[in-house]
């Protein structure tokens, strides 16, 4: 049975970019791009590296919030660490480029799929309940009129 956070279409969106991005490290893996220094090698490397980071954080990061009862404040949160690998994606990319990937096809791919995702992702954001929120006390998350250091009525209620 699939979980309800797997049908979202954002969620499968961002399972075709992970899909995407394994079929492009391996294609990049299998030319031959010369390289003047070794130094330069290394680089591409973890280029690849953070390019697949950044494609396995986006559909993790959406199925760990996914939930109704998720707090604003953690899935703003979450949402800003998927925007942030899904930016970074492209970047990534360009990387490939400026390291001489020359199938350029793939990459304009990619660019296209991140957004098809931009969308959906902000079409999510809106969906996200602001009065579900715990105060967030570093002040980044909260909610429109809500401060960091505003009283929590939930400190008043005992616990005995």
């Amino acid at each position: 049975m699939k979980e309800d956070w797997e049908k979202l279409p954002l969620f499968q969106k961002a399972e075709d970019i992970l899909n995407l991005v394994e079929h492009l490290v391996k294609a990049v893996e299998q030319t031959d791009i010369e390289f003047k220094k070794e130094i330069e090698a290394e680089m591409l490397q973890n280029n690849l590296h953070y390019l697949r980071k950044n494609a396995m954080i986006i559909p993790a990061k959406i199925a760990s919030v996914a939930s109704e009862d998720t707090p604003y404040d953690l899935k703003m949160e979450n949402a800003t660490i998927i925007r942030k690998a899904a930016r970074e994606l492209i970047t990534d990319a360009r990387g490939l480029q400026m390291h001489g990937y020359k199938d350029e096809e793939y990459l304009d791919l990619l660019r296209n799929e991140i957004d098809e995702f931009r969308i959906l992702f902000a079409e999510w954001v809106k969906t996200f309940d602001i009065w579900n929120y715990i105060i967030d006390r570093w002040g980044l998350f909260n909610p429109p009129g809500i401060n960091y250091d505003d009283h929590d009525p939930d400190d008043d209620i005992p616990f005995n």
